[in-house]
């Protein structure tokens, strides 16, 4: 299976890539904090290697001994995989839900740092995600363009081309780092064209397009609000980067163009899953468009600085996002952050491991409702906007699948494909 695949080739490369990381920066440490600083870097090594070695001999998972404020709750975790397993010893590496060992392996990354001052604040997977950040500059630089031309006349606009220009940056976000390549294309009249048509060409990508459904929802919403009710989005955020930034460009079309009142954003509390948007990361990429030495991607900078001050933005970092649970839990588990989606009307669950937590990351048939995969997860109508990473999928018409698998194996894993694939919650 894939997660075998990921388990034994996958997840030791990245552990020898936060190692190697660490060595690189050593100097860097010395600099800053002095022999204290290399000693915690050899210790969170020696940590990271033993983690290493744990996941390549298929060692039993062991609970958590740092004195982080969630440690109680992975260890509780660990109890009930314990009690799942039937008596068949202790969960390890190759014998455990590939989503808890996944998860697992990156607190304990984690874990090698908290326990570490002075380095403990250090970002392992920094470099990589400002290197997304700047390899995607002339995509960046376009859609910044696309956008701010738009909102020039977005006043102007009437329902329909309201409805094609959510249609477009929906994908956009959708598309994240594929659609970067189409965004390039230089000249000043192809950058306006070229979302345009790279975003037709990908259409029959999408397997499930439920962008109607979107719409109805936020222009309903918008003509019920009163005085004193407000439309607020959630976005619970994937990836740092080029797909960042086409979320902040999505979230500020909704505001501008009235469709929404609020955005909340919900990141990562701690590095994770290599590129995942941490608080450091949204505030970075945002200073970073401030001070680019171009009109548009300023005034992109500019204008989302001054939403995070007004407050129509807001960012939040809850504990549970970097749990093992699926979201069926997190009524039980974190009741505050599941009371505080309820406020919202409508969820944007942004790209592949939040499906995995959404639909329990099980092997189900493909023409299972999302509905009912969601196992009664319905705080507010949701959408998950997400490529195809992992080989769980629900909600496909009947033949679906199995047409895509007999002639492409590798459809699920490849991120060729896309869903935008909507739950009312009622």
């Amino acid at each position: 299976s894939f997660a075998y695949v990921t388990i034994k080739d996958r997840l030791p490369q990245i552990l020898t890539r936060v190692i190697d990381t660490l060595h690189r920066h050593k100097n860097e440490f010395f600099e800053e904090h002095g022999e204290k600083g290399v000693e915690a870097e050899k210790r969170a090594i020696s940590f990271l290697s033993k983690l290493r070695n744990e996941l390549q001999t298929d060692k039993p998972v062991t609970p958590l001994e740092d004195e982080l404020p969630d440690a109680a709750l992975w260890n509780q975790y660990l109890d009930y995989q314990r009690n799942l397993s039937n008596g068949n010893g202790e969960p390890s590496w190759f014998q455990s839900p590939w989503l808890y060992v996944e998860c697992y392996m990156y607190r304990r990354i984690h874990s090698a740092l908290a326990q570490n001052p002075p380095i403990d604040n250090f970002d392992v997977f920094k470099e990589g995600k400002a290197q997304n950040f700047f390899e995607s500059q002339e995509a960046v630089t376009a859609l910044c363009t696309y956008f701010q031309e738009l909102l020039k006349n977005i006043k102007d606009l009437d329902e329909k081309q309201l409805q094609g220009e959510l249609f477009k940056l929906l994908q956009v976000a959708l598309w994240g780092n594929k659609c970067d390549l189409s965004f390039s294309a230089g000249e000043e009249s192809s950058q306006k064209s070229s979302p345009l048509q790279s975003l037709e060409d990908l259409i029959p990508y999408v397997l499930v397009n439920d962008m109607e459904k979107l719409w109805s929802l936020l222009i309903n919403a918008k003509k019920r609000t009163t005085d004193k009710s407000i439309v607020r989005v959630d976005i619970i955020l994937d990836n740092a980067g080029f797909e960042l930034v086409t979320d902040l460009v999505l979230s500020d079309f909704l505001l501008s163009s009235k469709l929404a009142d609020e955005i909340h954003f919900h990141g990562k509390s701690f590095p994770w899953y290599v590129s995942d948007t941490t608080k450091h990361d949204f505030n970075w990429t945002i200073k970073q468009l401030q001070s680019a030495n171009h009109m548009w991607m300023s005034r992109c900078g500019i204008n989302w600085e001054g939403n995070l001050k007004k407050g129509v933005w807001v960012y939040h970092d809850h504990m549970f996002w970097t749990l093992p649970y699926e979201y069926s839990s997190m009524a039980k588990v974190a009741p505050d952050l599941y009371a505080d989606l309820q406020k919202s009307n409508l969820l944007l669950f942004k790209g592949d491991l939040n499906y995995r937590k959404l639909t329990g990351d099980r092997k189900w048939e493909y023409t299972v409702p999302f509905y009912q995969v969601l196992n009664k997860f319905h705080p507010a109508p949701l959408c998950s906007l997400r490529t195809l990473k992992s080989d769980t999928q629900v909600g496909l018409k009947p033949g679906q699948g199995e047409q895509i698998q007999a002639s492409e194996p590798e459809w699920m894993i490849s991120g060729k494909y896309g869903i935008v694939q909507f739950d009312a919650a009622v």
